[in-house]
């Protein structure tokens, strides 16, 4: 007997998300409504090393107080579920149906080749998440993202899961799942810190997909702020890969040819900042653009998701929505960068402890989707449910 329904694996099933509506990124102008940060106060210090920053942080301000000033983010963590158990959708062991369940991935997707692996979840569940057809010749579900699932299933046939990354192109749900798998996107890649900044060129940007209105905001706020542009839009470096001319430290294997992804955040932890933004203007639509440049160390000039604050650690980015114009950002981002108290405040969050909604995105992350994933396949009973 035939099921002509597809199985799609909705993030709401597992986490609440706000609803989600699309409309494009806007530019602030000066009749943008918004409560704007206080600017830094302080003789101008364009500091260079994090780590001298940090310690005049540390004896002027401390982490005591920044955990006061940001009390219910700190009881927001209390709160917060572990990585394998959704905020507010604790599901009961006694709705599995099956120990043990295995995904097979198929066609070629965004997902790292590391998260190929056995998994102890929840409720004594064990999961097998690979892309391999031979280690896995029986799965019990599987999983699409670039290539289309088949749009009949067969009785006693694996569940189809399909996923989708990007907003608005399918039903406007699917935007949510990639908010949250998206933290955790280059996991497998290199992860090099400096402790050493440039003074001269505050702002990193890299970006080869060149969409217009993408451009003319870059273009908008860069032109006001010394930057350096990597990638194919806007480049003023001399090149493509001249982030690794520039930062030798950050070649992954000097016997191979640079990829894009060798300089993401090395490359990117030599500045005190880091333009990010989304293609899609989107209410809960938070991607890889934001996280590369928190994992970085940088602090995230942001322009996108208009609650983009329910993903992010309290004082960890610069929602340029917030201003009134990008000169008055522009302005901002300047006076933050000669002041490294209030920089250093910026990375409080990770060194105090301080996760606030944060919590919950990494609850979401990459990092448990295959336990998130193999539970609800376990619910439904992989081969054995309901054509539907």
């Amino acid at each position: 007997m035939f099921g002509f329904s597809l199985l799609i694996f909705f993030c709401y099933i597992l986490f609440d998300f706000p609803s989600a509506t699309t409309s494009s990124i806007s530019i602030p102008t000066s009749q943008t409504q918004s409560q704007l940060q206080s600017h830094p106060r302080s003789d101008p210090d364009p500091f260079r090393h994090l780590l001298a920053a940090f310690r005049k942080w540390d004896s002027q301000v401390g982490c005591s107080s920044f955990k006061q000033k940001h009390a219910d983010f700190v009881k927001k963590r209390s709160n917060s579920s572990s990585l394998q158990v959704g905020a507010g959708r604790e599901h009961q062991c006694g709705e599995l149906k099956m120990n043990h369940v295995g995904v097979l991935i198929k066609g070629w997707t965004w997902i790292p080749d590391n998260l190929d692996n056995l998994y102890s979840c929840r409720c004594g569940l064990s999961c097998f998440w690979t892309k391999s057809s031979v280690l896995l010749d029986k799965p019990d579900a599987l999983f699409f993202e670039t290539t289309t699932p088949p749009s009949r299933r067969r009785s006693g046939d694996p569940l189809r899961v399909y996923m989708d990354l990007e907003a608005g192109r399918k039903d406007p749900v699917l935007k949510i799942f990639s908010s949250v798998i998206m933290p955790k996107m280059m996991s497998s890649q290199l992860m090099l810190v400096a402790s050493f900044i440039t003074t001269d060129t505050l702002v990193y940007w890299s970006s080869s997909r060149c969409l217009p209105q993408r451009n003319q905001l870059a273009k908008s706020i860069l032109s006001l702020l010394p930057h350096h542009s990597f990638g194919k839009c806007l480049n003023n470096v001399g090149g493509l890969d001249m982030a690794l001319s520039l930062f030798p430290e950050c070649v992954k294997d000097p016997n191979s040819s640079p990829q894009w992804w060798d300089h993401l955040h090395c490359a990117m932890s030599h500045y005190k900042f880091v333009l990010a933004i989304e293609n899609t203007y989107t209410e809960s639509y938070v991607t890889e653009k934001l996280f590369y440049a928190l994992d970085s160390g940088a602090v995230p000039i942001y322009f996108g998701a208009p609650n983009v604050m329910d993903f992010v650690p309290p004082h960890s980015i610069i929602d340029g929505t917030k201003y009134k114009s990008m000169r008055e950002l522009a302005e901002y981002v300047k006076a933050l960068a000669n002041d490294p108290i209030a920089y250093a405040e910026y990375h409080a969050w990770r060194r105090c402890g301080v996760l606030g909604n944060y919590g919950y995105t990494r609850a979401a992350s990459l990092d448990t989707l295959p336990c998130r994933l193999c539970e609800f396949i376990s619910r439904r009973g992989g081969r054995d449910a309901t054509a539907f």
